[in-house]
């Protein structure tokens, strides 16, 4: 096995007088591809900028080896001081990396390089954040939720990416698929602690489920201990002997033992305010026509969405999800061919964007309205501070403004919102945005039991697999088609998962461009000046050269006990490996670049 890249050991924070990491590890090889998982608010982002070096722990040792190359997706970059978004691409590679990689890598998700990235939207800033992190290709590169924003076409080919890349991940996000499709280990930070799972996400909940109920059960037998301890206490005490003084020692450490114990946090409590039963045709859309300028949005669409139906949409962003579910829902007029609704509707939504609320508006009156103490759920009054604890909010959090909540909090916050409206038809759009996935879960669940309509729209594939009952796919030029089934069934029968929207699939002219200029560069013909010829001769025999090194200190750095029994020969090794790999690569790029140069000039 290879030494760590990246180790944490023991890695201690308190923050706001509570110990948010009390011995929290983490170690990576070369390679290898783990992701992180844990509550909202169990600290995984902190440890992750721990990891990177954004911040530093209260206690414990952060050791990386010498020389290796880091990179860091924070939830938030900050694009301050860069003019265009290949300029902040740029700025994160080094100076042996390919500046050409950079433009490809924006050319890939769709950006010419041009952009502004003080007027980018949220999908847009994601994609030359990713651009950044991965231009470099890194030895280990850390992402905190690198799917956020993205759209479903963007996400697969990031998956794709990253596969291709042999550097080490660590990655925190909330979709299922991905996580299944790139992990081969699990670090589940889970009250402060961190457990190892030496096998990818698909097999983490059982896991995870499998040791919640082995603790409870030791937790019950702790209080039967307890119990049978303090029985004796009360009638089987006979004088002050050791024997006796040890004994209650002992039931002293298993009192303290119970009191100190942190129990896993609870769960959502979600259950959607039923209406009165609609009729059985919800929505009728005839032959529907949207454009705007130039650009159609929906074609001659029609539909009809029964009681009890799950329809999602799905497509790239730019496609027109949204405008399609404003008309579904007759909050926007088609410029062409006709909505019915059905009778006796009662909708609820959730908009994507979070944004119908004031952000200095309270948690306790965003869910009240304002001047009462009440919810009206399901017909009935509900105390604010109970319904805030069905969503996980504490009392003290009553008075806090929205802007200082949490993503995640602000995502249980819209749906306790949705949620407590009578509807017999919900209008999600993104609804898994921020939520862990424990909440996930449970909103599947509360989804599966509603009697009424759903109509969503959603990148998260495990949860339109899950929900959804069809999918109706963006298929260009304003064309929209309806798929019996899921998303995998969706892709099943289409053949392929939906397609970039125009402005991405066109060809940017910063593309065009670079692929102009390689050209360029190779019509200026001449020889191979004395100093190439010596270097294309010469470094093949510096390459095997320090091949027979790595290899020397590959088996150095094979002994598992080196490191703790001569930590100087371990870093001293380490480090002339790192310096090795680094030479060779820089040693490979240079005898490339000759003999492609050669090739050019002979042909």
């Amino acid at each position: 096995m290879s030494p760590p890249l990246l180790s944490l050991q023991g890695i201690k924070l308190t923050l706001g007088g509570k110990p948010l990491l009390e011995s929290a590890d983490l170690s990576v090889a070369a390679g290898e591809r783990l992701c992180l998982v844990g509550r909202n608010g169990s600290g995984k982002s902190t440890l992750l900028k721990i990891a990177a070096a954004e911040i530093e722990a209260d206690g414990g040792v952060r050791f990386m080896q010498p020389g290796a190359n880091l990179r860091y997706l924070t939830q938030e970059p900050d694009f301050t001081g860069f003019a265009t978004a290949l300029a902040y691409v740029e700025a994160g590679l080094g100076p042996n990396d390919d500046p050409y990689r950079a433009l490809r890598l924006l050319n890939d998700l769709g950006m010419t390089g041009d952009e502004n990235p003080a007027r980018l939207s949220g999908g847009e800033g994601r994609r030359i954040a990713l651009a950044r992190v991965l231009a470099p290709e890194p030895d280990i590169l850390l992402l905190d939720e690198p799917t956020n924003h993205l759209d479903l076409p963007a996400i697969e080919w990031l998956e794709e990416e990253l596969r291709s890349l042999r550097s080490a991940l660590v990655i925190i996000s909330h979709d299922r698929r991905f996580l299944q499709n790139l992990s081969r280990k699990t670090i589940w930070l889970d009250r402060g602690q961190t457990r190892q799972l030496d096998r990818g996400f698909a097999e983490f909940e059982a896991w995870r489920d499998a040791v919640l109920e082995e603790e409870e059960q030791q937790q019950h037998k702790l209080e039967r201990r307890i119990v049978m301890e303090e029985d004796w206490l009360r009638y089987g005490v006979t004088a002050r002997r050791k024997r006796n003084q040890k004994r209650l020692a002992r039931l002293h450490t298993l009192r303290k033992d119970h009191r100190e114990h942190r129990g896993p946090a609870g769960d959502i409590k979600l259950a959607a305010a039923e209406g009165k039963v609609s009729g059985t045709l919800v929505i009728e859309a005839k032959a529907i026509s949207k454009a705007f300028g130039e650009r159609t949005i929906v074609k001659e669409f029609s539909a009809r969405v029964l009681r009890g139906d799950r329809l999602a949409v799905v497509g790239a962003n730019g496609t027109g999800k949204t405008t399609l579910i404003s008309m579904l829902t007759g909050s926007l007029k088609p410029d062409a061919g006709s909505i019915r609704l059905g009778a006796n509707l009662e909708m609820a939504t959730l908009d994507q964007k979070r944004a119908s609320l004031a952000p200095q508006t309270t948690l306790k009156d965003a869910l009240t309205g304002g001047g009462s103490d009440y919810v009206e759920v399901n017909g009935e009054r509900k105390h604010v501070m109970g319904y805030m604890k069905d969503f996980l909010f504490g009392p003290e959090q009553a008075r806090t403004p929205i802007e200082r909540l949490s993503g995640g909090e602000r995502g249980r916050l819209m749906l306790a919102r949705a949620l407590s409206h009578t509807s017999n038809l919900l209008v999600l759009d993104e609804p898994t945005n921020d939520l862990d996935l424990e909440t996930l879960d449970l909103l599947q669940e509360m989804l599966s039991d509603y009697h009424g309509t759903l109509v969503l729209v959603s990148h998260d594939r495990d949860f339109l697999d899950r929900v959804a009952s069809s999918v109706l796919v963006s298929e260009g030029q304003g064309r929209w088609v309806e798929y019996a089934g899921g998303y995998s069934d969706m892709v099943r029968q289409r053949g392929a998962g939906p397609t970039p929207s125009n402005a991405q699939a066109n060809a940017p002219a910063a593309k065009k461009k670079q692929d102009a200029e390689p050209a360029s560069t190779a019509e200026v013909k001449r020889r191979l000046s004395f100093k190439e010829k010596h270097a294309l001769e010469t470094l093949p025999k510096r390459m095997d050269e320090l091949r027979a090194a790595m290899a020397r200190l590959q088996i150095i750095l094979a002994d598992h006990e080196l490191y703790n029994r001569e930590p100087a020969k371990f870093a001293s090794a380490s480090a002339a490996f790192a310096k090795a790999e680094a030479d060779l690569a820089q040693a490979e790029e240079e005898w490339l670049a000759l003999e492609i140069l050669r090739e050019d000039i002979e042909g």
